[in-house]
């Protein structure tokens, strides 16, 4: 099992990515990473409110090929949800294209590119044949159909999170690819609703997240639905419902998947998050590992991960999912939820 972990540009006073890779190198495989000026699924790296770094290019190729030179995969992320008036266009084919010789020129390529959008995936498969062309867990595909249909664009799946809990699901899925030739990557750390019906209203968001920057918000409302959900103390439990993996329980997915995505591209303290997963061990609160963490929304509480029980794993991985009939997520969380004063 190894690990894909994004990228992040060097804050001033802080360590870098590179430097974070270089201590886990021998289980990180692949760092991926956006570029400038096209839109993916978060945040654009170097834009923010109409001013622009023009240094982002040049730190970001000089970080590419000091990771290459580490051995890294290295895969580039066009996984925005919504490409607008250039969804299926001559624009965008001349866009990716360009890129794609470009980091060629620069880098000798690059080994992936992870994408939520077909086009882009025939666009690779047309002119960049040799690059593996994996499908962003944006994109929702966990079924027999959704493979069967993406077969001939696809070489690899960031597999649907939302049963990812689930071992026989999860071999019957790893078992489905290989016959396909087609290999599966999980997102452990992601902290979204599992089945949220907001995701794709959200991903849009995102993908236009610097046109919305610059317009009047709606007043008074929270467009992100899990937010709005856990203003409800009642509500905690579904965070415990959602698709996250404790590091405590990565080592049950070691000979079905062999490559786990880490969240780590917008997250405030990567190192954490990769030595927790790294080491399969976490001492503090859970939700700080995940992307988004949802800490503010549970504050003054937090979810210690040394309180969970001995059966948690045993149950989360064979529970049928119908939580109207079960309690367990909901008596779980009286366990693990402290008082941050207690906790520390």
């Amino acid at each position: 099992m190894q690990f894909t972990v994004g990228y992040q540009l060097p804050d001033e006073g802080r360590e870098t990515f590179v430097d974070i890779v270089k201590d886990y190198k021998d289980v990180i495989g692949e760092v991926y990473f956006p570029w400038p000026g096209i839109a993916t699924g978060r945040a654009a790296l170097n834009v923010s409110r109409g001013i622009v770094d023009w240094m982002t290019q040049a730190t970001l190729e000089r970080d590419l090929h000091e990771l290459k030179s580490m051995g890294m995969k290295l895969d580039l992320l066009l996984n925005a949800n919504c490409n607008g008036q250039y969804a299926s266009s001559q624009f965008l084919e001349n866009q990716v294209g360009s890129l794609i010789t470009h980091l060629y020129d620069i880098l000798d390529g690059v080994d992936i590119v992870t994408t939520a959008s077909p086009a882009i995936a025939h666009i690779l498969k047309k002119h960049f044949p040799d690059i593996e062309v994996r499908a962003s867990v944006n994109m929702r595909i966990g079924t027999y159909q959704g493979f069967e249909y993406s077969k001939s664009i696809f070489d690899s799946y960031c597999l649907q999170r939302d049963n990812q809990r689930n071992l026989d699901y999860l071999k019957n899925m790893k078992a489905l690819a290989d016959s396909m030739g087609k290999t599966l990557v999980l997102l452990a750390n992601s902290g979204c609703f599992r089945y949220c019906p907001g995701q794709v209203f959200h991903d849009n968001m995102v993908a236009h997240e610097q046109e919305i920057d610059e317009v009047a918000p709606l007043e008074k409302w929270i467009p992100h639905t899990c937010w709005r959900h856990l203003k409800q103390r009642e509500n905690w439990s579904a965070i415990l419902q959602a698709t996250w993996i404790r590091p405590e329980d990565l080592k049950h997915y070691a000979d079905i998947v062999p490559t786990i995505k880490l969240a780590t591209r917008m997250h405030q303290n990567p190192r954490m998050v990769i030595h927790a997963y790294a080491t399969g061990k976490h001492y503090g609160n859970l939700v700080d590992l995940f992307e988004p963490g949802h800490g503010p929304a549970i504050a003054p509480y937090v979810i210690d991960n040394t309180l969970f029980p001995e059966n948690w794993f045993e149950k989360t991985s064979t529970c049928n999912s119908f939580c109207p009939t079960c309690n367990y997520c909901k008596n779980t969380l009286e366990k693990v939820l402290v008082k941050y004063d207690d906790f520390v």
